[in-house]
């Protein structure tokens, strides 16, 4: 599959990571995806794509046309059709809130469909896109269309998130919730209630998913790896804990993680980092 993708320009940059599109033949039908610190908007202009919970209890959803993902706190599932055509958006955690007219707290762990946030608008997007041949204008689309909700919405709150968040992503989640509260000169409480608001999850639990990208974005799966160095820079200092994380985050030990990375190299370009794996 070919992955476009381009940082939105100012002010959405300090929202949104990147706005892509996805199309082609999936070299991996399913994919299992960890929790990365990351929200989203995904607009599907092909086939049907199936979404899975690792939580047994939640039953699937086949989506045909569009939906956002708040901030997950544990793996989900992907089915891709034998052809993609996806247009999406992958919001810094804090980055979605400005955009949905509801708490954080509801997108959390969850699917939502596109026109029970964003009313009547899908088709509306859909019909523009659809219509676009080249990824540069379709991008160009969705970024006018963050643009247009942007202007409309209020900052209660938003910006003591995204300063503080902005620290989690500066150090990799390797900073003490003590030492961001003493930076943001308010009230633990008070920081971990703004943080639900925007983000669904408190400034530790996100903490914790940008401490785990950092670790599984550097590994190097060809070379012998460290994991207990790798863990350690990476802010883990409890090996139990470390592995307890790992498994509950990926399904998989470490060395099995490995095992699978080495035998299912990701394709050139996609993923777009090395978190989500081929579902076996």
């Amino acid at each position: 599959m070919e992955y476009v993708g381009q940082v939105p320009a100012p002010p959405l940059d300090r929202l949104v990571d990147d706005i892509y599109c996805l199309t082609g033949v999936p070299r991996y039908r399913r994919m299992n995806v960890p929790p990365m610190p990351s929200a989203h908007l995904f607009i599907n202009l092909g086939e049907p794509i199936r979404v899975w919970d690792s939580d047994p209890s939640v039953p699937p959803t086949l989506f045909t046309d569009g939906w956002f993902m708040g901030v997950w706190t544990r793996r989900f599932l992907v089915e891709y059709p034998t052809r993609v055509r996806l247009v999406g958006v992958h919001f810094k955690p804090w980055g979605i809130s400005p955009f949905v007219d509801m708490p954080a707290t509801e997108l959390r762990d969850r699917w939502v469909p596109v026109d029970a946030v964003w009313h009547r608008s899908l088709d509306r997007i859909r019909n523009q896109v659809s219509d676009v041949a080249s990824a540069t204008e379709t991008l160009r689309v969705l970024e006018e269309e963050l643009r247009s909700r942007l202007a409309e919405a209020p900052s209660g709150g938003l910006d003591l998130v995204q300063h503080t968040g902005g620290r989690l992503e500066t150090f990799h989640g390797a900073v003490s919730v003590g030492a961001l509260v003493d930076a943001a000169g308010v009230s633990g409480t008070h920081l971990a209630r703004q943080f639900k608001s925007h983000v669904g999850v408190t400034p530790k639990r996100v903490a914790r998913i940008y401490r785990f990208a950092r670790l599984i974005l550097s590994v190097d799966a060809p070379r012998p790896v460290d994991w207990s160095q790798l863990a350690q820079a990476a802010g883990y200092f409890d090996q139990a804990h470390f592995s307890r994380e790992f498994k509950d985050f990926t399904g998989h030990t470490p060395t099995e993680y490995l095992a699978l990375r080495r035998r299912f190299p990701a394709e050139q370009g996609f993923p777009p980092d090395s978190g989500p794996m081929p579902a076996v």
